[in-house]
């Protein structure tokens, strides 16, 4: 398992930090990376072998795993959900990037994904310079989910406990110090009124 310390964009080790994961994530591999809530298990969404990973390490099954997907830009949202209303658009527009997962109909492309039937799809677009970087770099969406202790209770935001947890059960750990423990605030767009299903790092705006 590779593990690399970053601090903030001035500093070489965070470019260097995306090669390298990016070059993890083109083989197959699982990485663990900061987000703007909490840290988060990642994967090509190209990769079924690296998402049936991340439903072990979740001890989950992936027909059953709620798991989400980062998006580069909103331009990228018509691949996995299924038209929205011009309100659903200004929303999240307003919030993105932002500690939010935001809850959208799925097309038919994500079931194939997940080889479930699942009609919804979390979207996400974290305000985080780690993961704006790797988005513009990987030029692909990510399947995400929040990393956990092993009961699935609590975040883990300490990269000294994730390294500990996850040592040799992930292919690379990006190491930001230590974040939030509060999740992003999630969304129901399904409906024609958003609904906030669980409140997060931030306040919705609407």
């Amino acid at each position: 398992m590779k593990v690399f310390e970053i601090t903030d964009q001035s500093d070489g080790a965070f470019y260097k930090a995306i090669r390298e994961v990016v070059n993890l994530l083109n083989k197959d591999e699982v990485c663990i990376v900061p987000t703007d809530s909490v840290y988060s298990f990642c994967c090509s969404i190209n990769s079924k072998k690296a998402i049936a990973k991340i439903a072990k390490l979740k001890d989950v099954k992936p027909q059953k795993a709620n798991f989400s997907i980062i998006i580069p830009s909103l331009s990228k949202l018509n691949d996995f959900v299924k038209p929205y209303s011009r309100s659903t658009y200004k929303l999240l527009n307003k919030n993105l990037p932002g500690p939010f997962t935001f809850i959208l109909q799925a097309n038919n492309f994500v079931p194939k994904l997940f080889d479930t039937n699942r009609k919804e799809i979390g979207i996400r677009q974290p305000n985080h310079s780690f993961i704006m970087e790797l988005m513009q770099q990987f030029d692909e969406a990510l399947v995400v989910s929040s990393v956990s202790t092993d009961d699935l209770i609590e975040n883990l935001n300490d990269p000294e406990l994730i390294i500990d947890e996850y040592n040799n059960r992930v292919a690379g750990v990006v190491d930001a110090g230590i974040l939030d423990i509060v999740g992003s605030t999630i969304v129901d767009c399904t409906d024609e009124e958003p609904i906030i299903i669980r409140q997060g790092l931030k306040e919705l705006e609407m």
